[in-house]
C-alpha cells in the first residue's frame, strides 16, 4: 500500500503528522517504513469559511485534483491531516475514486471500544457547525458536550490567531476550556482539530486528552500494513475520575 496525503490544511499540522507516522511505525531500518506521497498545498481554500458561507472558494476542487495525482503516483489509499475537511469525505471518495481514512469515525469507534461514554469536542467553527462529529459519536452512542459561545471563541483564538498564526499557543486559556468540558461530565476531551494537535509539542497535555491526528497517524500506519510500536497501543487515558 501506498499512502497518499493531502496536506498544507494547515502546513505545520502536515509536518506533524508526517512526524507521528513515523513515531509510530515499528521498523528497524528504512525500508520498513510506510511509502508516502505527499503533495503540500497550503492554497487550498479554507475549509471552515467555505462550510459556514463565509467565502465562495470551494475547497473540494483543489483538493480532488490533488488526490488524482497522487492516485497517478501509485497512492492506493490516501489520508488529510484536517479535520474539517471530513465534511466533503464522500465527495473527495467519489471524486477521487480512492478510499480516504476517516479518522473521525476512527475515533469514535476507538472511544466506543475504550468503554467512554460522554466526551468533550474542541474543534473549529466548520467542524462543530457542521456536526460530522458529534454524528459519528452519537452513532457510536456517545455524548457530546461543546464548548460554551466564549469558549468556542477561544477555540477558535488558539487554531487561527495563535497556531495557524505561527505564534505559541495560550496554555492557560486551553486549559481553562478542557477543564470546564471536564467538569460538566466528559470523560475525555477530543483535540478535534490539527491545529490543536500541536499543542502537544509545547506541553505535555496529561490525561484526558485523545488527539485526532495520533488517531490518523496510528490508522495510516496500519492502513499501510506496517506494524504500530507497542507504546502506540494506547493512544489516551480517561481523566480520574477521583478530581
Amino acid at each position: 500500500m501506498r499512502l497518499g496525503v493531502i496536506g498544507g490544511l494547515g502546513p505545520m499540522a502536515t509536518v506533524y503528522y508526517l512526524e507521528l507516522v513515523v513515531a509510530m511505525t515499528d521498523a528497524r531500518r528504512d525500508q520498513d517504513h510506510p511509502e508516502i506521497v505527499l503533495m503540500d498545498i497550503p492554497t487550498i481554500p479554507d475549509r471552515t469559511a467555505y462550510i459556514l458561507g463565509n467565502s465562495e472558494e470551494d475547497p473540494v476542487v483543489p483538493m480532488i485534483r490533488a488526490g488524482e495525482q497522487m492516485k497517478q503516483m501509485g497512492a492506493t489509499i490516501l489520508a488529510t491531516p484536517c479535520v474539517t475537511a471530513h465534511y466533503f469525505h464522500e465527495e473527495l471518495q467519489k471524486g477521487i475514486g480512492l478510499p480516504v481514512i476517516h479518522v473521525i469515525r476512527e475515533t469514535a469507534g476507538l472511544l466506543r471500544q475504550a468503554g467512554i461514554c460522554r466526551v468533550g469536542l474542541m474543534a473549529t467553527d466548520g467542524t462543530v457547525q457542521s456536526g460530522i462529529f458529534q454524528k459519528e459519536l452519537e452513532r457510536e452512542g456517545l455524548s457530546v458536550i461543546l464548548p460554551g459561545e466564549e469558549d468556542q471563541k477561544g477555540v477558535m483564538t488558539l487554531i487561527y490567531d495563535q497556531v495557524k498564526a505561527g505564534l505559541p499557543a495560550d496554555m492557560a486559556l486551553f486549559g481553562q476550556i478542557r477543564d470546564r468540558l471536564r467538569g460538566e461530565g466528559a470523560q475525555v476531551v477530543i483535540l478535534g482539530c490539527t491545529e490543536l494537535s500541536l499543542l502537544k509539542k509545547q506541553v505535555d497535555l496529561g490525561d484526558g486528552i485523545l488527539d485526532v491526528l495520533d488517531v490518523l497517524a496510528k490508522t495510516s500506519v496500519i492502513a499501510c500494513g506496517k506494524p504500530v510500536k507497542p507504546e502506540y497501543e494506547v493512544l489516551f487515558v480517561p481523566f480520574s475520575e477521583e478530581e
